[in-house]
C-alpha cells in the first residue's frame, strides 16, 4: 500500500527536500510522505545505514531517494553536503531540520560537554543547515523550511538542554522569516508532543513509562503519531501555507498546556512561603 497522505499525489513533483535525521523515526516518516507527494527526498544522518535503508524503502514505494550522510554539528561538513546537494540534484526546495538528540538527566547533572552536544544539534545544526541552503539555493531561488523542535513551552524539566535549544529554535525561526522573506523564503517550525516514535527506543524505560502515563492524561487523552507530525510539515512546505512563516504549529493533543515533568518532582514544597496580609485568615480549610 501506498503512504496514505492528505495532501493529494504530485503536490510536490519534480521539488528535491533534504530531510535530517532522515533515517529513523519521524523524519524517516516525513521523506516517505514528501516521496509519496513527488519528491526527490535526501536523507542525511550521521550513520549511512539508516538512511540506506529508509531511502530502499522509498524507491521500493515507488518513489525517489536520495543520501547524503554528514554531521549537522560541523559547519565545513554541512556547507560541502548542501553545495553537493544541488550539483546532484540541480535544485533545493525544501529543509527539513529533523536531526537532533538529547538525554534525560537534571540540570544539576548535565556535564558541561554533554549540554554542549545537545545544543551544537539541536540549534547550532538547525542553524548551519538553514544558512547553508540559503547560501547555495534559497537566498536566489526561494524555498521552504520547516525545522522540528518540542513541547518546552513550559520549560523543560529533565532536558534543561534540550529545551534550551529548542525554544532558540523558535526564536531563530522568528528572525530567519523576517530576513529572508524578501528571497521568497519560508521558516516554520513544527512542536511535537508525545509521539509514538522509533525514537523513544533512545530513552530508558522508566522515561518511555512517564511518557506513556502522561500521554494519557493529557486533554486527548492518546498519544500522538509520526504521520499528524508529518502532515503538519507537508502543510507547512506546502502552497496553501505561502503566507506562513515565523510560526510555530504545535502538534502535541494540548499537552503542553498542562505539562508534565520527565521524572518525579517533590510533593512537599522546600520554598517557604510570604504571608504579609493580617487578615487573610477567613480562608477554607482545604487552603489552610
Amino acid at each position: 500500500m501506498p503512504y496514505d497522505s492528505v495532501f493529494r499525489p504530485g503536490l510536490y513533483q519534480d521539488r528535491v527536500a533534504l530531510v535530517t535525521g532522515g533515517g529513523t523515526g519521524i523524519g524517516r516518516c516525513i521523506a516517505h510522505e514528501l516521496a509519496f507527494l513527488g519528491c526527490t527526498v535526501v536523507l542525511s544522518g550521521r550513520r549511512p545505514e539508516p538512511l540506506a535503508a529508509t531511502a530502499a524503502e522509498i524507491t521500493a514505494d515507488g518513489g525517489k531517494a536520495d543520501c547524503l550522510p554528514f554531521n549537522i554539528r560541523e559547519e565545513d561538513a554541512v556547507d560541502a553536503a548542501l553545495r553537493d546537494l544541488v550539483a546532484r540534484h540541480g535544485r533545493l526546495d525544501f529543509l527539513v531540520n529533523n536531526a537532533g538528540g538529547q538525554f534525560v538527566a537534571g540540570a544539576a547533572e548535565i556535564k558541561p560537554k554533554g549540554w554542549r552536544a545537545v545544543l551544537d544539534t539541536n540549534l547550532t545544526g538547525t542553524f548551519l543547515c538553514s544558512q547553508a541552503a540559503f547560501a547555495h539555493w534559497m537566498g536566489s531561488h526561494g524555498g521552504s523550511i520547516v525545522s522540528i523542535v518540542a513541547d518546552m513551552w513550559n520549560g523543560f524539566p529533565g532536558m534543561a538542554h534540550t529545551g534550551a535549544a529548542r525554544a532558540a529554535v523558535v526564536n531563530l525561526t522568528q528572525t530567519l522569516a523576517v530576513e529572508w522573506a524578501e528571497h521568497g523564503v519560508r521558516v516554520n517550525a513544527v512542536a511535537p508532543g508525545g509521539i509514538a516514535s522509533s525514537g523513544m527506543h533512545n530513552y530508558p524505560d522508566y522515561v518511555q513509562e512517564v511518557a506513556v502515563q502522561a500521554m494519557k492524561r493529557n486533554p486527548s487523552a492518546r498519544i500522538g503519531t509520526e504521520s499528524e507530525v508529518s502532515s503538519a510539515v507537508c502543510f507547512l512546505l506546502s502552497p496553501g501555507a505561502s503566507y506562513v512563516t515565523g510560526a510555530t504549529l504545535r502538534v502535541d493533543g494540548a499537552s503542553s498546556l498542562q505539562k508534565v515533568p520527565m521524572f518525579p518532582l517533590a510533593e512537599t514544597s522546600a520554598l517557604p512561603p510570604y504571608d504579609g496580609f493580617h487578615r487573610d485568615a477567613d480562608l477554607p480549610d482545604r487552603f489552610k
